[in-house]
Parts: C-alpha cells; structure tokens; sequence
C-alpha cells in the first residue's frame, strides 16, 4: 500500500490557470443570443432586444463582464 501524499505527487500543470490569462471570447462576434445564453436567460424577444442594447452600448465587452 502506497503512503505517497497526493499533493506531493502533483505536477506544476496539474495548477489552475490564472485569471489574467483566461479569456472569455474566442476575438468572433458576439451575437445578442450569446449574450442572453451567457447571462443564463432563455432566448426570448424581450430578452433579445436587452442583448442588442447592451451589445450596442458595450460592445463585444459586454460578454466579458457577464462571464466569469
């Protein structure tokens, strides 16, 4: 029976991946039904038109500040 520790057999890529390296688009454009999927709402015409108007004022950033 093995008495290793689990952490101390872990690698350093085994480590999460920082913030500042994690990206939340892929540089395609955001569509107004991404928006409202990521904002977790169902694809309806009211939250639709509040996807278009946040992208309109926000721009592709306005997915960023909706995912973690």
């Amino acid at each position: 029976m093995s008495t290793s520790q689990p952490d101390a057999s872990r690698q350093p890529e085994d480590r999460a991946t920082p913030d500042s390296v994690l990206h939340a688009r892929t540089g395609t454009d955001v569509s107004p039904e991404d928006l409202v999927l990521a904002s977790g709402k169902d694809l309806t015409p009211q939250n639709l038109e509040w996807a278009r108007r946040k992208l309109d004022e926000e721009g592709p950033s306005a997915l960023d500040k909706i995912l973690p």
